[in-house]
């Protein structure tokens, strides 16, 4: 255990740690992307293995982040283990753009989506709706209701681990058995005639337009077109890590981090799955790709409930959307803090409050994403980080072999199952989807990565700043 484990209270059991997973990895994306999948691929089963290769690659990543969350049981989680097996410079990358993006605009992200669903609801939140016009900015009102979720969810966090877990094991508990729900209803009516002509010519990969037109693909513009497919795919199923960011804070992290990520990313993988197969039973392949703003499960529902339709998914969405913000507020908060203690952050985010939990670093990262709602500029980054979340797993992945290595003679509870053959396989998976993204989407790469890079001159600031200042802590 890390020195300042002590002052967290380990008060998560293995049922909370896998709601983390589960929660924290089902979002809006799985009622929404399949849209976009559709429309690259062309086919019903292509679009299933689209999520197989996903669900693949985000098990195995589990399964081998297991030794890792084993071997250092500490808040910080992935970031740590960057640290152990490579040095402060990659670890503090990974904190950096997890702090500017990807754990902040995803927390935006999932907020707005929350509101544009109530919308449905309660009309007066539409995001087509000024609430603010400052000239220079106009807020909507669903803008600021993901606002104000944010806050409270922040607050609930701040109080204490015991308010995020209940809210986080209620919600997620909730989500899965209205999965378990659609998929069940989605059988029960499924349309044997779409059924059929889904998957009568299923593994013809071609792009769907919206007149019906056909894009053939050559061999390598088809698995470019996978590729750009997974980018949605890949969000949908991304946060399943947040579980080892607030390690401190479960029982027995060493065995029940691990077990909770294989159960976790198990659960929600055939979810994912079985809602996709009931989408190709229920709508057309054309129906499925241009869903009105590619709300695919809403059509589904539309199809098996009638009217009512629109309204289960509506409350679908909002209670898998504010379970899901609760996790990725609360475990977020614990890379920062670690951070902090590396002399790599606000000094005052590495620190605890009387709740043991470190509410600064939370009202920190409540004020950053915030900011990002209100920009909406989110989705589009988001889009364009998927190269760097699977590249700083790819560097965590191989971090096991390093300290296999490095150090092997150092406590290992818990070994990556399938060790060295599944580890290299993600690593050889996730470098050929970095790689076809250069290729077919640099839009999707290029900013990512600058984004990433502009941490190495603000690293050396800090670090040059710390070596003036004789209390710093010194990272290295």
């Amino acid at each position: 255990m890390d020195e300042n484990s002590e002052h967290f209270k380990p008060s998560l059991k293995l049922i909370d740690a896998t709601m983390l997973v589960a929660g924290s990895m089902i979002g809006s994306g799985i009622f929404i992307v399949s849209a976009d999948i559709t429309r690259n691929v062309g086919s019903a089963g292509w679009l299933m293995v689209v999520w197989l290769i996903t669900g693949f690659m985000t098990l195995t990543a589990a399964l081998s982040y297991g030794e890792l969350s084993a071997m250092y049981p500490k808040a910080g989680g992935q970031y740590v283990y960057l640290k152990e097996a490579y040095n402060p410079l990659v670890s503090f990358l990974y904190g950096w753009s997890f702090f500017t993006v990807i754990q902040t605009a995803t927390i935006a992200a999932v907020g707005v989506a929350f509101a544009k669903f109530t919308a449905y609801l309660i009309p007066a939140f539409s995001e087509e709706l000024v609430a603010i016009d400052l000239g220079f900015l106009s807020v909507s009102p669903a803008q600021l209701l993901s606002i104000a979720v944010i806050v409270l969810l922040t607050f609930i966090n701040s109080r204490g681990v015991k308010g995020g877990k209940t809210i986080q094991t209620t919600f997620t508990v909730a989500k899965l058995l209205s999965l378990f729900g659609l998929i069940i209803f989605g059988l029960l009516f499924l349309d044997k005639d779409i059924w059929r002509n889904n998957w009568a010519d299923a593994w013809k990969l071609t792009g769907l337009t919206s007149t019906g037109t056909d894009i053939n693909y050559s061999a390598i513009a088809g698995v470019g077109a996978i590729a750009i497919s997974m980018v949605g795919s890949i969000f949908s199923s991304d946060s399943w890590n947040n579980v080892t960011f607030i390690a401190g804070e479960i029982k027995n992290p060493a065995r029940n981090i691990g077990l909770s990520l294989a159960l976790g990313t198990i659960i929600v993988t055939i979810l994912y799955l079985l809602t996709n197969i009931i989408y190709t039973g229920v709508l057309s392949l054309h129906d499925i790709a241009y869903a009105d703003k590619d709300r695919v499960a809403v059509s589904a529902a539309n199809h098996i409930f009638g009217t009512a339709g629109t309204v289960i998914i509506a409350v679908m969405i909002m209670v898998s959307t504010f379970g899901c913000n609760n996790g990725l507020i609360m475990a977020g908060a614990r890379v920062y803090y670690s951070m902090a203690k590396d002399g790599l952050f606000f000094k005052k985010v590495g620190t605890l409050n009387q709740k043991s939990v470190p509410g600064f670093g939370l009202w920190v990262q409540c004020l950053f994403a915030c900011l990002w709602c209100l920009s909406g500029k989110y989705g589009d980054l988001l889009d364009m980080i998927s190269f760097v979340v699977v590249m700083f797993y790819m560097l965590t992945i191989f971090g096991i072999f390093i300290l296999r290595k490095k150090r092997p003679d150092a406590a290992r509870p818990y070994k990556a199952i399938g060790y060295p053959v599944l580890p290299v396989i993600y690593i050889l998976m996730g470098l050929a989807f970095c790689i076809l993204l250069i290729v077919f989407k640099p839009k999707f790469t290029w900013p990512g990565l600058i984004i990433t890079m502009i941490g190495i001159p603000i690293y050396y600031l800090i670090k040059n700043k710390s070596r003036e200042t004789p209390e710093a802590v010194d990272a290295e």
